[in-house]
């Protein structure tokens, strides 16, 4: 991996993209956006820093025509940045970092960068802080930027930390611990948050539980921060399911949510009022002749398409659904090899375009076109190595 500052054409791309252009990680509300046919988009990337190959968080760059990388520079040193979120003005930056102690207790922690949108410099703004759960692995700005939701893993809990005018993150001010367990001896002891996500309107959070299988569901103060359960406080799922991660559909009616150990991809329609999940189908994330252990990953919509894709680690393939206009019923129409070993996170280019897909266990990212008349993806176009990729996101 080459590691070397940007060059200067780079980041005057860089900073007239951003006036018109940007990613909202709150999944499947994204706009497809007009851009410099030629412009390079800035990527960031996380990554697990416990081998000692990788030092932190990583930032690329990516051109909108040939979806080619630029060169890799470590953005900021911290331990174990798995999942990152920028906030709505794209000056803060939050990372979770996954680890199982700090500050002498059984907890991660989560740390805020300010973003210079001018060079792509990170510049940590202390204090770090505890998120209150072991291992957190997911984060979620509200929409006024005012508040970061963390889901834990161990132990299985949520936590709500606000956002200073300067960046700077307060101490978890709302939180709430799962309890149960699920079938799976290996997987689900014990609760394990995975995934949280708040609804277009800042009204409701959805928090998916691996070990429990349920999506539990909570109300959401936008002044406050505070978390309270709403009045259909979860869905269950079927047993051993083991919900990963969530992405609204574009008008946000539904909610789909990828199984890591049972392989389905389940879809629910969401009353806007209440909150409350209503199951409508589940379908498997593989083909029928489909053999061997598999552990979908991540899932995104299109922006415009409403197309589902996804990751299957094991299987190593991107899945790709059509989603039926009559009754959201998810067809799967295309898998295809993603280009690397144990494909985690992935993310959609800003205008939609482009799919890059992060490999934890071979140390790379890969690029694929999306068809736009189609959804269908092809390529790989470009593959580039760096150290245990597993978060991507777009500034």
């Amino acid at each position: 991996m080459t590691s070397q500052p940007f060059s200067r054409r780079q980041f005057l791309a860089a900073t007239a993209l951003a006036a018109v252009a940007c990613v909202d990680r709150s999944k499947g509300d994204t706009k497809a956006l007009v851009a410099d046919a030629d412009a390079d988009w800035p990527l960031f990337v996380g990554t697990y820093t416990k081998s000692g190959t990788s030092k932190g968080i990583y930032r690329t760059t990516v051109n909108a025509r040939t979806l080619a990388f630029g060169p890799f520079t470590v953005a900021a040193e911290t331990a174990e940045p798995s999942y990152l979120a920028f906030a709505p003005d794209g000056r803060t930056l939050i990372a979770v970092n996954e680890l199982l102690a700090f500050e002498g207790a059984a907890s991660g922690a989560v740390s805020a960068f300010r973003h210079d949108r001018a060079t792509g410099a990170l510049t940590a703004v202390p204090p770090m802080r505890s998120s209150r759960g072991g291992a957190p692995c997911y984060v979620h700005i509200d929409r006024r930027g005012r508040y970061a939701l963390v889901a834990s893993y161990v132990g299985g809990s949520i936590a709500v930390l606000p956002i200073a005018a300067d960046g700077s993150l307060g101490n978890p001010m709302s939180r709430f611990a799962f309890e149960g367990h699920g079938p799976s001896a290996a997987r689900q002891k014990s609760p394990h948050a995975h995934c949280i996500v708040l609804d277009a309107n800042n009204r409701f959070a959805y928090v998916s539980d691996l070990g429990t299988d349920r999506i539990y569901i909570f109300a959401f103060d936008t002044d406050t921060g505070k978390i309270t359960p709403a009045s259909a406080p979860f869905t269950t799922m079927a047993p051993g399911a083991g919900p990963r991660h969530l992405a609204f559909s574009n008008d946000g009616r539904t909610l789909y949510c990828v199984n890591e150990l049972n392989s389905t991809l389940s879809v629910y329609a969401r009353d806007a009022q209440s909150g409350a999940l209503r199951e409508t189908h589940v379908v498997s994330t593989r083909p029928s002749n489909a053999i061997g252990e598999n552990a979908p990953a991540d899932l995104h919509v299109h922006p415009t398409r409403g197309t589902v894709y996804l990751t299957n680690r094991g299987d190593n393939t991107l899945a790709v659904f059509d989603i039926s206009a009559s009754d959201g019923r998810p067809t799967l129409v295309q898998t295809m090899a993603s280009g690397g070993n144990w494909p985690r996170n992935f993310t959609l280019t800003p205008d939609g375009n482009g799919l890059l897909v992060a490999h934890q266990r071979s140390d790379s990212i890969v690029a694929f076109r999306i068809d736009g008349a189609t959804g269908r993806v092809s390529g790989p176009v470009h593959t580039v190595n760096t150290p245990v990729p597993v978060c991507l996101l777009f500034a």
